[in-house]
């Protein structure tokens, strides 16, 4: 894939108003078609998307077994990511730094310069995908704080930008270990990956032997071409200039005073009733994500449904499963 994330930065507002409605189509059919390739996943499928578009790291939630490796890989697979462009890895405790930011260049260290050839790991892929995020060592989880925050690590005592723009995470349980929380506040969003036998058993058995039959066979339906990692960073590039206009404000024209009521509502209900954690930070993330979803699925401004997102907003197992129920519930929405 040819990259265009650098060049992105010198397209306009009017530039990109020419073609949003295209985009917005294409990557709307993108969902609907890789939701097909699973069993009751839709609605993951479509998170991944408002969050990749929204350059928001995603935390997926579930048992092994539930498809969360697979969510991951189709996603990429099926926006026609490659190569360095991805990169995917299994943290454990015993996972060393160099396995995840590249290994330490010789030549370099006897010159007295300490450089990780960074090439074909974390810091030169734009869509990667971490699983068990939380067992990885401390030195590793404090780089991708810096990775998460600032799109950049260290180089020798040298900040230096990472390619990073989509960030996939996995974990089988959310520790609540208080020097993981600043790492667990950076995924705005964590949705619950769980099993789906007990209802849809007769379909699962078909949706499995087809992937399973697709892998040996070395076949990929999904990967139809429909929609492109770049049109995922137009579609960014697109809302973030609409978002940075100061008149008329984002607010505005897009986030009408009753939705506003109700997000700030739902926000209120469930920090005061449920003692749910919500960060400054995470509340202005939670804007950009809301408007982005908005944007895909139906191009206007936030309506009550898109306020459904704020289901992913728990910190630990018991409160994603409290908000997924919950937060349709405070809505008024099935």
């Amino acid at each position: 894939m040819t990259d265009t994330s650098e060049n992105l930065d010198d397209l306009s507002l009017e530039a990109l108003q020419g073609e949003a409605q295209a985009l917005r189509e294409r990557l709307n059919r993108f969902r609907v078609a890789l939701g097909r390739h699973f069993v009751d996943k839709q609605a993951l499928v479509d998170l991944m998307l408002v969050a990749a578009v929204a350059q928001e790291p995603l935390l997926l939630v579930g048992p092994p077994g539930t498809a969360k490796s697979d969510l991951v890989v189709k996603f990429r697979e099926a926006l026609g990511v490659t190569g360095t462009d991805s990169f995917e890895y299994l943290l454990t405790r015993f996972t060393e730094p160099s396995e995840v930011l590249g290994p330490i260049d010789i030549n370099e260290l006897r010159e007295g310069r300490y450089i990780r050839r960074e090439q074909g790991k974390l810091p030169t892929a734009r869509v990667a995908f971490l699983d068990e995020i939380f067992k990885a060592s401390s030195a590793i989880l404090n780089a991708l704080l810096t990775v998460i925050n600032e799109r950049k690590f260290y180089q020798d005592g040298v900040p230096v930008p990472v390619r990073l723009k989509v960030l996939f995470a996995a974990t089988n349980e959310i520790p609540e270990h208080s020097e993981l929380a600043a790492l667990k506040d950076r995924f705005a969003l964590k949705a619950a990956c769980r099993p789906v036998q007990e209802t849809y058993f007769v379909e699962l058995l078909d949706a499995g032997l087809e992937s399973q039959t697709n892998k040996e066979l070395n076949r990929k339906p999904w990967a139809e071409g429909l929609a492109t990692l770049d049109d995922v960073l137009k579609a960014h590039r697109y809302l973030t200039l609409l978002m940075a206009r100061k008149e008329p404000k984002d607010r505005d024209l897009f986030f009408r005073d009753e939705v506003l009521r109700e997000f700030r509502r739902v926000i209120r209900t469930v920090v005061r009733e449920d003692e749910v954690f919500v960060s400054d930070r995470k509340l202005v993330k939670l804007y950009r994500l809301l408007r982005t979803r908005a944007w895909i699925v139906h191009g206007g401004a936030v309506e009550r449904e898109d306020l459904r997102l704020l289901s992913y907003l728990g910190e630990t197992r018991e409160e994603i499963d409290l908000l997924e129920e919950k937060v349709p519930r405070l809505l008024g929405i099935t």
